[in-house]
């Protein structure tokens, strides 16, 4: 199947995902300035060659126009003619939907997420024992433990996105990126919002938790 195979229907459809999750999470003050970026795969293609729409670089996330998103392939080159940049962190995305799968990653930038990364950066992971936000991602075994992944925060972002292909874990949604932001991923959009949600609540729930013990 050919990138040409896209249907104009399926890039709007995406398109119009992506909005509306955009809308949503802007209004939470998860894109800061005009940090953040979210995509959703476009098309059947096979698990080696694929290709996303995602958010446009450097555009304020709290309005809508119609040059939000693009589409991009698996190597997060444009596929169609476009003066718009991807989002600066979307080979990571390209390394996230290649290892796991998935069908739609977000990132976001929240004071909770950024603190709670560097409080437990030495240990590489935060742990989450016990919380109920833990079912969010499927692991309904009672009392469940779980280590969200933190890997290190650096300019170059190809550097970043091997890393992060290498600290996935198989149950875990998500990665953290150490004072920086989180990546979410899912099956779908709706999926990802959730899980997205769930990693918010766990980091807050986290670091307030820590406060207390101190």
């Amino acid at each position: 199947m050919s990138f040409s195979a896209i249907t104009l229907e399926e890039k709007q459809q995406a398109f119009a995902e992506l909005r509306e999750i955009k809308t949503l999470l802007s209004s939470r003050g998860w894109f800061p300035g005009t940090s953040g970026n979210l995509s959703i795969r476009v098309g059947g293609f096979a698990p080696e060659q694929f290709a996303f729409a995602v958010t446009a670089s450097g555009k304020d996330k709290s309005i809508n126009t119609p040059s939000d998103f693009l589409l991009v392939d698996q190597n997060g080159k444009a596929i169609e003619a476009t003066s718009l940049k991807p989002s600066a962190e979307t080979l990571i995305h390209c390394e996230i939907y290649r290892a796991t799968g998935a069908g739609a990653i977000f990132h976001v930038h929240t004071v909770f997420n950024n603190v709670i990364s560097e409080w437990y950066a030495e240990r590489g992971s935060v742990p989450i024992d016990g919380v109920e936000l833990i079912k969010a991602f499927n692991i309904w075994d009672e009392e469940a433990q779980i280590e969200i992944p933190i890997v290190p925060n650096y300019a170059d972002i190809p550097r970043i996105a091997e890393l992060v292909e290498r600290s996935i874990l198989p149950r875990i949604p998500g990665i953290l990126i150490r004072k920086h932001g989180i990546c979410a991923w899912g099956a779908n959009a709706f999926e990802a919002k959730r899980h997205l949600e769930a990693f918010e609540f766990l980091f807050e729930y986290a670091y307030r938790l820590a406060v207390l013990k101190k």
